[in-house]
């Protein structure tokens, strides 16, 4: 009984120690399963994570990549392109086959038949790191990639297991929401291929100067081969690392049969030749600043940011680049004369200023108008952009005194009240008290001389103040400001002293006003933006080239005769000595002490306002009048125009002219008395611009009125022939 017992204690005790026997393989079954499900349940949970965290992304993102809004100029050519990143998006369609091959033999040969992970690609990175004893190779898929540039700040780009969780989660969700060939568009106009441009439209152009269509097969083998390290790789720092990297995808393509061994060694023979090196950086000048202030008041903030927009201008590039030439090239001729007393440009060597500084030496300003859409042509704001992002032209702290350039609409308010441009004025000097709003107030003729009664347009051509003054008092202040306001000029102080442009006023203010004149009365509103779209083509904004008639036509014949004669024998005379030579009216301005010089002229074509002086406002140089420092300007603009595209032709009334006998004393229609006083003239008038009365101070029988009834022989011819008495 005993041994019986015994037998069975050791029995149970050999059962016992046998379940814990590492050489039974009851044993490793048992451990492997359990790994195993611990493995599955690890896994489960990493994949609810990680597949509840992509949940949370917005796949929609993945296509939408912010790229530059690009500006073109009259003719639909790119100008420049505004702020943010270098990228030009292209369809799958327009990109080169060879680069697309390249692509997928360098980066992800199985990309058509992974789901977004491709495991060989995973146990092969993973068996060569071992071997190296080093993480030396990824094993990304192209949706990985995607995934991880498209989410950048959420992803991050730092090596670890985290991000390539995240990364394989993100491209699984990318892979159920897009097609293959969708993946691969986003991604290739997704990717940096350094030197500062993303997407393969931006790379092509800069590394070869050619379109992602047109790459040949060594070029696309070189820029897909730079997208692993292209700080690195890039032709223009390392051209011959670049041509080691061409050459290891094109071994990859060939032994991936996208190519044959011949033509792979064909090109790996050919040395890489890349373009020049350029920029797809943005044009920084005043035409791009006001471009984007215009942006800024047109768009939301958010239509701004998301880029891509193309913005079509008025900018003609050719009398954009004559202009900015223009105008350093004549302020230097001013700088160069001797005794000049102020910094000069050339002496300048500080670094580029901050925004909207001002600088020590001369400036200058100028814009111009095509007078038929309101459409700006040609805007400068200064010398240098670089220098001085004060922009002189638009900027309403640059305004600057107009002096006489304003006398032009005090003597439109005086025509539209009725006088006429041969009526008599007095030059001599303003006697204290004969101004009823300034009793005070006695401005005299800048030449300190004073000629007696002139005509009334003489006080125009050779713009004498005080025939201004008298003019414009003739008007009325009120009159005077309601023309003003009309042409566009606000900003008046509410004092006679408007009358001689004693206020202040902005080149594109000026200019602006001025096309008034040349559209015959009516007001175009100047603008640089004509349209805007997004990126899918939708229209957002459209100018409405805006015009309505604020002078009368006949009012602005006139004033536009007497500034053509200003440019025959009044201050604008030396326009002749400097080539122009076709039709043109317009008017200097000079300020007290010779701080501004102006001119404001136009054809039938263009207004030009030109302005030249100094930021802190001093006397320019002795004698600175704006014929001798603002009209070569102009002249040098204008003669750059091209005369196909903006024609000069005779100025024309707005209807047909009717010669009237005037009296000059009273402004009223001649009579017999007029002409024997030897007051009266003859001048040609728009119908309706005529006098309505005879002269009261010379009475008789109008001399400018058209017969009332047949001449007395012509009665008695018809009398004898119808056999009347």
């Amino acid at each position: 009984m005993a041994r019986k017992t015994l037998r069975k204690k050791n029995k149970l005790r050999s059962e016992r120690h046998s379940h814990h026997e590492p050489g039974d393989g009851s044993f490793w079954r048992r451990l492997t399963l359990r790994l195993l499900l611990f493995g599955v349940l690890v896994l489960g949970a990493v994949c609810g994570v990680y597949g509840h965290w992509a949940s949370e992304f917005d796949i929609e993102a993945v296509k939408e990549m912010p790229q530059r809004s690009t500006v073109y100029d009259v003719d639909g050519k790119v100008y420049s392109r505004l702020q943010g990143e270098n990228r030009l998006v292209v369809p799958l369609s327009k990109v080169s086959r060879y680069f697309l091959d390249a692509l997928l033999a360098r980066e992800d040969s199985r990309f058509y038949w992974h789901r977004g992970m491709d495991p060989i690609g995973i146990a092969r990175a993973v068996v060569r790191n071992v071997l190296r004893g080093a993480s030396a190779q990824g094993a990304s898929t192209l949706t990985q990639q995607l995934a991880r540039n498209s989410f950048p700040e959420k992803v991050g780009q730092k090596k670890s297991l985290h991000r390539k969780l995240l990364e394989a989660a993100l491209a699984f969700r990318i892979e159920q929401r897009y097609s293959k060939d969708e993946i691969l568009e986003y991604y290739v106009n997704r990717i940096y291929f350094g030197s500062g441009v993303y997407g393969i439209e931006a790379a092509s152009l800069v590394y070869f100067n050619k379109r992602a269509e047109d790459l040949a097969l060594g070029e696309a083998a070189m820029i897909s081969g730079i997208i692993r390290s292209p700080g690195r790789f890039s032709p223009f720092t390392n051209l011959k690392g670049a041509q080691r990297e061409r050459d290891t995808v094109l071994e990859r393509m060939s032994k991936a049969g996208f190519i044959s061994r011949a033509e792979a060694q064909s090109v790996r023979e050919t040395p890489l030749v890349v373009a020049k090196k350029r920029s797809l950086s943005p044009q920084e000048n005043y035409v791009m600043d006001a471009v984007r202030r215009e942006l800024d008041l047109l768009l939301s903030d958010d239509q701004r940011d998301d880029g891509g927009l193309k913005i079509y201008t008025t900018i003609d590039p050719v009398l954009q680049q004559a202009s900015e030439k223009a105008l350093d090239s004549q302020l230097r001729k001013i700088e160069a004369k001797p005794g000049y007393p102020h910094a000069k440009r050339a002496d300048f060597s500080e670094q580029a200023r901050e925004e909207e500084q001002q600088t020590p030496y001369l400036q200058g300003a100028l814009m111009v108008v095509d007078n038929r859409s309101g459409g700006i042509r040609a805007l400068v704001g200064g010398r240098d952009f670089a220098e001085s992002k004060y922009n002189r032209a638009i900027l309403p702290q640059a305004a600057r005194q107009v002096g006489s350039t304003f006398k032009p609409f005090v003597y439109a308010a005086a025509f539209s009240r009725g006088l006429l441009p041969g009526a008599m004025i007095n030059d001599g000097p303003i006697e204290p008290g004969e101004l009823r709003s300034a009793p005070q107030w006695a401005p005299g003729n800048s030449d300190g001389q004073y000629k007696g009664l002139l005509r009334a347009e003489e006080g125009l051509i050779q713009s004498r103040n005080t025939m201004s003054v008298r003019v414009g008092e003739r008007a009325g202040l009120q009159a005077v400001e309601r023309v003003a306001t009309a042409v566009g000029i606000e900003r008046l102080p509410g004092q006679p002293a408007e009358y001689l442009g004693a206020f202040e006023g902005t080149v594109a203010e000026l200019t602006s006003a001025y096309t008034v004149l040349a559209n015959q009365g009516v007001r175009r509103q100047s603008y640089i933006i004509e349209r805007i779209e997004d990126a899918a083509g939708d229209i957002l904004y459209r100018a409405a080239r805006v015009s309505r008639s604020v002078l009368d036509p006949g009012v602005s014949w006139m004033v536009t005769s007497v500034l053509a004669k200003a440019m025959e024998r009044g201050t604008g005379a030396a326009i002749k000595s400097l080539g122009f030579s076709r039709p043109v009216a317009g008017k200097t301005g000079t300020t007290n002490d010779f701080r501004d010089a102006w001119f404001v002229g136009y054809t039938t074509s263009l207004t030009c306002g030109v302005w030249v002086g100094l930021d802190r406002p001093q006397t320019i140089i002795p004698k600175g009048y704006g014929a001798a420092l603002a009209l070569p300007v102009w002249a040098d603009v204008m003669n750059a125009a091209p005369p196909t595209r903006y024609p000069v032709s005779a100025f024309r009334p707005p209807a047909s002219l009717r010669k009237w006998m005037v009296c000059a004393q009273t402004n009223q229609l001649a009579t017999a008395a007029c002409e024997k006083a030897g007051s009266a003239y003859a001048v040609e008038l728009a119908a309706g611009s005529q006098p309505q009365e005879s002269c009261r101070l010379h009475k008789g029988e109008s001399l400018g009125e058209p017969p009332r009834k047949p001449p007395e022989g012509i009665l008695r011819s018809f009398r004898q022939f119808f056999g009347g008495n």
